[in-house]
């Protein structure tokens, strides 16, 4: 029966006859009038006012009636929590129907209805329906626990229904097994640190039982459910896939992309040289295919896991090709899809192929597809190098139709191959100038500016071209004029007698009648550099260019692992983590591929072939948030792994003190002798691993600490260090590698870093964030304490074409607190090319927690292009403070009080310096001495410094005239045991 003349039938006036209509006596009045009361409430009217009527109407046995007033109920029992308490009885009462649909109905209405007062009525029906004798109540019962958790999660773990929905995962009905999963997995999502899920190949085995005879919703639960399962071998891994690889010829395309994901997950177990491994490979590429003769909004959506499944294994579609050649209907947003993927599947064996539909392409009516389309023609001859030539003469081709945005595409695209391929494309210089006064975009300006200014020894009227430019020079965009001025330099610097008038001519312009600060900074910069060292301004400005890398805007690969496991979701289309844009997300786990952190398989990344001999942990750098949104003052970023185990906490720290670190103090004698953690770059060598000795028990006196006493035994004490200190500084080597450590070693600098005879100790800058992880944007740093400040000076190089402006920066929790004291004050943008030094200071007020290693420092930076992030580690002298010098009687005290357990001993190898030129350099970083003794020809200091956040170290340097190793004893006591 049709409900139309319902709806038709609302109008205002009516609240007391439909009143009348609900108690009348017959049953079909009554059901006629339930039907307007919904039909009113559908179309936004209050009808609230009949809720004690319509409850009334609960008590039948028609299906359809009872249905409508449940719906009422739902919509309306939060507006009404005590008149909704009057419907409990009859849910209870419906809970032991006969008729299964109402039981399921009943507690499916109670689960939905979010009033506090009815959720402690629902415990005993729900728990009924749980171990009811029919499939349809208890799956309608398992969802049921979901929505109940989320209005009252403790009541839900009272009341042991956790267990009961754990257990029905072993449920002969599959249905049940699938809504238990998708319940459960529900449930976890919001508690992301409870192991709700606990699969194990038992339970794995069941829901792979299930995954066959479920509905194709059933089957995405649980395919889900194991894409989050880690399989113990290759062996089982192989077996789940087996399993579930029939999944891929399934109608639904969800479950094709589920059963995509599980397959992409489990195959990184699997050893390359198996023969299941190049047939699943062959399997994945039909249901791929087949989801593209779908509807375009689902193209869409499977084009775009396709570009993330391709970033990882190109190999399962290299021979598909042909399937993603634009069609002529297809929408823009599937167009600029597939040419992407044509891209990132490009070879040597298909670039003819590709090239010949790139410029079938390029002849399109849609202009935005065009530029694309020759854009990804330069992408193709950066890409394959065989092919470039071919590019080359494909965009020749192009530029010869005379098509205004085709020739300039084209001119921005091949400045782009000049730059990879110098000195073997020039020859078409000459057509390129043919074409220079049809060019009338900023960027096609600029690049064919720079193709004249670096090529102008090869072309003669160079002068005359880049003069016909500077006419209209304060018309120009800040790119053109930039890239003017920078040109005629270079033409000044190759023909100097021939462009004087020029070149003076242009900086006069930019330094006096432009109001750009950037523009006249540059110009002023060329001008002193020509007036006073012409020879200087050559080697700069004529310097030799790094060559640009292949330019396919890869995503990162943490950050591409971690959407891998998200394929057929939205994070999967939007190429962004679901903490991007899922409120409420921050506590969600990040996933990772499965053997990624060190199996090898990341070679089949095109990103990450030149990372050979880096360490096994994951990039330092965390994804970013892929636009210009992202919110630096919500960071909250995961501390980074590294490849070794964290310092081994001492067992023996019993002194009750506050504990400011957030998990032991001892974690800083750890990171006093333990090794320096693994450096982020492949450059910069390690120092060398801890050698164990076995420990004695220490025994001082309280006489015994005094300058010129020489009567008690010395401690001896447990792990020795061979930390490589250098030689003194008039040995050391001109060039050392910076080394990255974190331990009092760096206080001497004698590690062949910077030749500081006094002062504390700074090391020298290292890259943190390199220029092809931050689109062009390179980063390099150190840390310094000046005048009792810390500060961190950076060096912001721009290596991308573009200017950078607008920069940011913002820490994450850490440690000691650490966080900036003020903005990062770049003053005046940063140019392609240029560097520019910062220096922003540091407070120690920040928020605390404790990081592994201790000293990591996770920070975000944003500019104009885009939010980047990287990890750096601080030295931890940064943290002595000026009165770090404790008493001498008080530090005795201190000394004898700490338990042995709390000491550790390392040893310095190779340091060329007497016990009082030792004193005075680690003076220079607070590191104080309180006492000094000499005992059988061996100098003892003791020496004392207090941390940022109180926590007292304490230690005893012993040096031995000839002997070039010393032997250093370390405890770490809080402020408050000195009281």
């Amino acid at each position: 029966m049709c409900d139309f003349p319902f709806f038709s039938l609302v109008c205002t006036g009516e609240i007391f006859e439909l009143k009348a209509e609900l108690n009348s006596d017959k049953k079909e009045k009554k059901k006629e009038a339930v039907k307007k009361v919904i039909a009113s409430m559908t179309v936004g009217k209050d009808v609230s006012a009949l809720f004690p009527d319509v409850v009334n109407c609960m008590q039948t046995d028609n299906l359809e009636l009872k249905k409508l007033v449940y719906l009422y109920l739902m919509n309306y029992a939060k507006s009404q929590p005590d008149m909704a308490i009057m419907a409990v009885n009859t849910f209870v009462k419906d809970c032991e129907d006969p008729n299964p649909l109402i039981r399921a109905l009943a507690v499916r209405t109670m689960g939905c209805i979010r009033v506090d007062k009815i959720t402690e009525y629902l415990c005993e029906p729900l728990r009924k329906c749980l171990k009811d004798e029919d499939p349809y109540v208890r799956k309608t019962a398992a969802v049921c626990v979901a929505k109940l958790h989320d209005i009252n999660a403790q009541l839900v773990e009272d009341q042991g229904f956790l267990d009961t929905l754990k257990d029905l995962i072993s449920d002969s009905n599959p249905m049940v097994v699938a809504n238990a999963v998708a319940a459960l997995s529900e449930i976890a999502e919001s508690h992301p640190n409870s192991n709700l899920l606990d699969l194990n190949p038992q339970t794995i085995n069941k829901l792979l039982t299930a995954l066959n005879e479920c509905t194709e919703w059933g089957q995405i639960f649980i395919l889900d459910c194991l894409a989050n399962y880690t399989p113990r071998d290759d062996r089982e891994s192989q077996s789940i896939c087996e399993r579930v690889t029939p999944r891929l010829s399934h109608a639904n395309s969800a479950v094709v992309l589920s059963a995509v994901k599980v397959l992409m997950k489990f195959m990184e177990m699997l050893p390359k040289d198996l023969d299941y491994y190049g047939t699943l490979l062959k399997k994945l590429a039909p249901p791929l295919v087949t989801l593209l003769s779908a509807e375009p909004e689902l193209q869409y959506v499977a084009l775009r896991n396709i570009n993330l499944i391709v970033q990882r294994r190109p190999e399962i579609l290299k021979h598909e090709m042909k399937v993603f050649f634009v069609k002529y209907n297809d929408p823009i947003y599937v167009k600029l899809e597939k040419l992407d993927i044509m891209i990132r599947l490009a070879s040597q064996a298909n670039i003819a192929q590709v090239l010949a539909e790139l410029k079938e392409y390029a002849t399109e009516v849609d202009v935005d597809f065009v530029r694309k389309a020759v854009r990804a023609i330069g992408r193709c001859a950066i890409k394959v190098e065989q092919s470039a030539e071919r590019c080359v003469s494909t965009l020749l081709d192009l530029i010869q139709t005379k098509v205004n945005y085709v020739v300039q595409e084209a001119i921005v695209v091949i400045k782009d191959i000049f730059r990879k391929y110098p000195n073997k494309y020039e020859s078409v210089i000459a057509t390129l100038c043919e074409n220079l006064d049809s060019l009338d975009e900023p960027e096609a300006r600029a690049a064919m500016i720079w193709i004249v200014g670096e090529y102008a020894e090869r072309i003669d009227n160079a002068d005359e071209l880049l003069e016909s430019f500077l006419e209209g020079f304060h018309d120009e965009s800040t790119q053109v004029q930039l890239q003017l001025l920078t040109a005629i330099v270079k033409l000044f610097l190759k023909k100097p007698t021939e462009t004087q008038e020029l070149v003076q001519q242009v900086l006069s312009l930019a330094t006096q009648d432009s109001d750009n600060p950037d523009l006249r900074d540059r110009g002023y910069i060329y001008w002193r550099l020509l007036s006073t060292d012409p020879v200087a301004a050559k080697e700069v400005v004529l310097a030799e260019k790094p060559l640009i890398s292949e330019e396919t805007d890869l995503i990162e690969p943490t950050l591409l692992e971690e959407l891998i496991c998200h394929i057929g979701t939205l994070a999967s289309v939007y190429h962004k983590p679901p903490s991007a844009f899922v409120e409420g997300s921050r506590g969600v786990q990040h996933k990772r591929l499965p053997g990624s952190a060190g199996s090898g398989e990341s070679a089949d990344s095109p990103d990450t072939g030149s990372a050979a001999g880096v360490s096994e942990a994951p990039p330092a750098v965390i994804p970013s948030q892929g636009d210009l949104l992202g919110d630096l003052l919500n960071l909250d970023l995961t501390p980074p792994t590294t490849s070794g185990p964290p310092p081994a906490p001492s067992s023996g720290m019993q002194m009750g003190a506050m504990d400011l670190l957030g998990g032991g103090l001892d974690s800083l004698v750890g990171l006093l002798h333990a090794a320096p953690p693994v450096p982020q770059r492949t450059d910069t060598p390690q120092s060398p691993q801890l050698s164990h000795q076995s420990p004695s028990p220490p025994d001082y006196s309280p006489t015994e600490v005094g300058p010129g006493d020489h009567a008690g035994p010395v401690k001896a004490r447990s792990p020795a260090m061979g930390a490589g200190f250098g030689a003194p500084p008039t040995a050391m080597p001109a060039s050392f590698p910076p080394p990255v450590s974190g331990g009092l070693d760096d206080l001497f600098d004698l590690g062949g870093s910077v030749g500081m005879p006094m002062g504390a100790y700074s090391p020298p800058k290292s890259i943190w964030l390199p220029a092809m992880k931050a689109k062009g944007l390179e980063i390099s740093g150190t840390f310094a304490r000046r005048a009792g400040v810390i500060q961190m000076e950076m060096t912001l190089t721009n290596k991308a074409m573009s200017i950078m402006t607008d920069f940011a920066i913002q820490f994450n929790r850490n440690s000691f607190g650490l966080a900036p004291a003020g903005p990062l004050q770049v003053l005046t943008p940063v140019g392609p090319n240029q560097s520019i030094e910062v220096a922003l200071p540091l407070s120690t007020v920040g928020p605390v927690m404790k990081m592994e290693p201790l000293t990591n420092l996770q920070v975000a930076v944003k500019n104009n292009i885009d939010v980047f992030y990287f990890s750096s580690q601080y030295p931890i002298s940064m943290l002595f403070v000026e009165d770090g010098k404790m008493e001498r009687q008080v530090f005795l005290a201190t000394w004898k009080d700490i338990p042995n357990d709390n000491e550790a001993q390392f040893q310095i190898k190779d340091c060329h310096l007497n016990s009082d030129a030792a004193s005075s350099k680690l003076q220079g970083s607070n590191v104080f001495t309180i006492a000094k003794r000499t005992v059988e020809g061996q100098d003892m200091l003791y020496q004392s410094m207090k941390l940022t956040n109180g926590i007292w170290v304490l230690a005893e340097l012993r040096v031995q005239a000839g002997n070039p190793n010393y032997t250093v004893s370390t405890v770490v006591c809080h402020v408050l045991c000195l009281c």
